[in-house]
């Protein structure tokens, strides 16, 4: 039977500063790149990024394009980072800039529109560094042969850059998955820093969460909501959403004005690099305040809803194969009564969604060290949605006592958060799955009420 708690929502502190990104790291990490690409058998490799789709170039370099695009040429001896006129002081905020491991130059056709130009061609810039061999190009996605009758030379970059490439190499082909597959990524497997890091973001997104929740009142306009979130500056990875009233069925919608009206489902989240913290319910007190058809929401769709995402958390051990979980969901929350339509589950980083090793027939298996978005969305046209979306870390015994010894603190504080999974909430968390934010484990159905929690 479903159940709900009263609770205050769990603290287990706030986390230090977590590492900068290191010249130690990033040398190791343009190591692998380039031992990726040779093994692949490209003689370069060109990763574009831009504001939307900056987190292949900053994995690699520690910069991120502001305001324009940016352009690194990587080849077996040498790297170049092609900048705009705003950007390119800021490419010292690279380790491996600022080492002069990678050179930088300016292109300033890279630059907002009307802004000064007078600079060297790209083209140019790419004849002069690139040889004319085989040469793959990064962008922020790759294609399977379903979707393009090429998957090999169908380029996820601008036109402007694919181009030029395409008239001096021999051969361009879409090498986007070097970093980003799910089963051989170079950025589908995080480290002990980096668990770090992310714990830092999941906590950020989590609290300022947590404190538009507990300042929720009926007849507020979700602008004065989301003020109350006090978001504390940390980049962000997608536009915070606010979706209620007569945008309830649009989730992706920001605010606009709209206002909590007693008995209408509401869904927002926050999102940092790194974690993105996703909660969905109803502006009520209980179920009276429902809609007659919808009162039974606990019962009907909530608490199956809960006993499917204990199920998922049981799942997140090394080895499982993402089909497993995937066929999981389906048998436990029925297409036709939940809707479930994307990947119950996918790989974060930078970018809100990396990849997913988790879909229909997929053996790839959970591993050690992925990142793992808990994102499994039903929609319903009666009950809404509900949803307990936060970050997490598969870690084998390994990197459990890596994270130990190097951030003891980290380790304890997802430790807590386990043990408040299991002995609070009722969730089969096994210890190879690291919680990364103190919300993980939450649902409160009733967001006038948050201090009622669904428990297993």
């Amino acid at each position: 039977m479903p159940g709900t708690i009263r609770i205050d929502w769990p603290e287990h502190g706030t986390p230090d500063l977590p590492p900068p990104l290191s010249l130690p790291e990033l040398t190791a990490r343009l190591a692998a790149l380039r031992a990726a690409a040779d093994k692949r058998g490209y003689e370069a490799l060109v990763i574009y990024g831009d504001r939307e789709h900056a987190a292949n170039l900053h994995w690699i370099t520690g910069f991120d394009p502001r305001f324009e695009e940016a352009v690194l040429i990587v080849t077996a001896t040498d790297a170049l980072l092609l900048a705009g006129n705003e950007c390119l002081p800021y490419t010292e905020t690279s380790p491996l800039v600022a080492a002069g491991m990678i050179r930088s130059a300016h292109c300033a056709s890279l630059s907002l529109p009307s802004q000064p130009r007078g600079t060297a061609r790209l083209a140019d810039l790419l004849v002069e560094a690139l040889p004319k061999g085989t040469i793959g190009a990064i962008g922020w996605k790759w294609f399977g042969p379903d979707e393009v009758d090429d998957p090999a030379t169908t380029l996820d970059i601008p036109a402007f850059l694919a181009d030029p490439l395409r008239r001096h190499a021999a051969r361009v082909e879409n090498a986007t998955d070097l970093l980003m597959h799910p089963a051989h990524g170079l950025r589908a497997r995080v480290d002990a820093a980096e668990i770090a890091r992310l714990e830092f973001a999941n906590h950020m997104a989590a609290a300022a969460l947590r404190r538009m929740v507990q300042g929720f009142r009926d007849g507020q306009t979700d602008f004065a909501a989301v003020e109350t979130a006090r978001i504390g500056g940390l980049p962000l990875g997608c536009h915070v959403t606010f979706a209620t009233g007569g945008r309830a069925a649009q989730g992706l919608s920001g605010p606009t004005g709209q206002r909590l009206a007693l008995g209408s489902p509401l869904s927002f989240n926050i999102c940092h690099w790194g974690a993105n913290i996703c909660r969905a319910g109803w502006v009520a007190r209980g179920a009276a305040d429902l809609p007659i058809p919808a009162q039974d929401y606990l019962e009907a769709f909530v608490q199956p809803y809960m006993q499917a995402m204990s199920d998922w958390c049981a799942l997140m051990r090394p080895g499982v194969p993402g089909h497993a979980v995937w066929d999981m969901i389906q048998t436990r929350l029925p297409a036709a009564t939940f809707g479930i339509t994307l990947n119950p589950g996918h790989l974060i980083g930078l970018d809100e969604w990396l990849s997913s090793p988790i879909y229909a027939g997929s053996d790839i298996p959970v591993a050690s060290g992925m990142a793992m978005q808990m994102d499994v969305i039903p929609g319903h046209p009666l009950y809404g949605s509900t949803r307990m979306e936060d970050g997490y870390v598969i870690a084998d015994a390994t990197l459990r006592e890596t994270l130990a010894r190097n951030f003891p603190e980290v380790a304890a504080r997802c430790e807590a958060r386990a043990r408040f999974l299991r002995e609070v909430i009722g969730m089969d968390c096994p210890e190879t799955l690291l919680p990364l934010a103190d919300t993980c484990g939450i649902i409160a159905p009733w967001l006038l009420d948050p201090a009622q929690v669904m428990v297993v």
